[in-house]
């Protein structure tokens, strides 16, 4: 079963992700800020536990998406995990800096459950 990591501030966006994608079958591990994400992320890493794909919001608190992305894109063993940015942002100048900091793709919100599920299966590989 494929392991997400979701970084999102909003109680309520980041239980609608993770409810809709434990329902698509996927293990899901939810953080309020890309700082925890961080963290989780390396700590998975440390026990050889790496998730398959980082969801994670652009503006949050404690760290951006952008900087989380960049620790995460240099921890060796994490390098290769896609990151994909989650905004309402959808400007060419902001997904750019998404893609510079070492995102894979950017969903725009709002997205549907059966978009986001669609598009996490895509990156996938399935």
């Amino acid at each position: 079963m494929p392991r997400i990591l979701i970084a999102e501030d909003e109680p309520d966006i980041r239980n609608l992700i993770t409810f809709t994608l434990r329902f698509a079958g996927f293990e899901v591990i939810d953080t309020p800020d890309g700082a925890e994400a961080t963290r989780v992320a390396k700590e998975l890493a440390e026990k050889g536990e790496l998730p398959d794909l980082i969801l994670m919001d652009v503006r949050m608190p404690r760290m951006t998406g952008y900087e989380a992305c960049q620790q995460i894109k240099a921890h060796p063993m994490l390098k290769d995990v896609p990151v994909v940015f989650l905004s309402a942002k959808g400007q060419d100048a902001e997904v750019q800096s998404g893609l510079d900091a070492g995102a894979t793709a950017y969903i725009i919100k709002p997205f549907g459950p059966d978009q986001l599920t669609a598009k996490v299966k895509e990156l996938l590989g399935g």
